[in-house]
Formats: C-alpha cells, sequence, structure tokens
C-alpha cells in the first residue's frame, strides 16, 4: 500500500491537471504559511481560487470532504489570507474550493467532488 504522503502527491498531480483542463492557471503549489499549507493557487479571469485536496485510496475513511473539519477550515482561511497579504493579488474576490478524488482499485479512473466555495 502507498504511503500517505505518496498518495497525497498523487491527488496533487491529478488535481493540477484537473484544473488545467478547466482553464485555471497554476498559480503556486504546496504553499507553506505558519497557518498550515495550500495545496494548489489557482486563477481563471477573475477569480482566484485556494484548493484543498483530499485523495482517497478507499472509503474506510469517508469521503475526502469529509475531512474538512472546522480546525482545518480555520488553517485554510488564515492561510488563504496569509497568501494575500505576501502576494498582494489584483483581486477583490478569492474563495476556498475542496477538491476530493477518490482513487479506488487501480486508480486509473479516479472520480473528482469540486466542491466551491466549501469553507
Amino acid at each position: 500500500m502507498a504511503s500517505k504522503k505518496i498518495i497525497g502527491i498523487e491527488g496533487e498531480d491529478l488535481a493540477e491537471v484537473f484544473f488545467k483542463e478547466k482553464g485555471y492557471h497554476i498559480l503556486a503549489r504546496n504553499y507553506r504559511t505558519p497557518y498550515g499549507e495550500i495545496e494548489l493557487a489557482i486563477s481563471k479571469g477573475e477569480d482566484l481560487v485556494f484548493v484543498e485536496v483530499k485523495t482517497r485510496i478507499n472509503l474506510s475513511f469517508g469521503y475526502g470532504e469529509e475531512g474538512i473539519n472546522l480546525k482545518k477550515t480555520e488553517h485554510l482561511i488564515s492561510s488563504a489570507e496569509c497568501y494575500l497579504a505576501e502576494n498582494k493579488p489584483l483581486v477583490k474576490e478569492w474563495r476556498i474550493d475542496v477538491l476530493a478524488i477518490l482513487m479506488e482499485g487501480s486508480g486509473i479512473n479516479p472520480e473528482f467532488g469540486w466542491f466551491e466555495n466549501a469553507v
């Protein structure tokens, strides 16, 4: 069985392709802040989106989106605010999305659940 770290990296790779195919530009990946990590910062037109990627290889711990609790939500918001302060993007609106990826079995056909403005 693959380690949690390897599964997370594979999920982030899939997420990057997923959003590029939808016309988004990747601004940052694994952006570290004092509050945690922003897995993806992406943009498309006027939209600035911070993406939390939750990857699962089975449902024994539930769906990925179920892993976003109050503490995680607070860390995501603080991390996004830190990114904004450090990078000063020319946008007024931003949001935090969750991309849940399920890679059951061989992982060849992963399932994506995209939750816009999830936090």
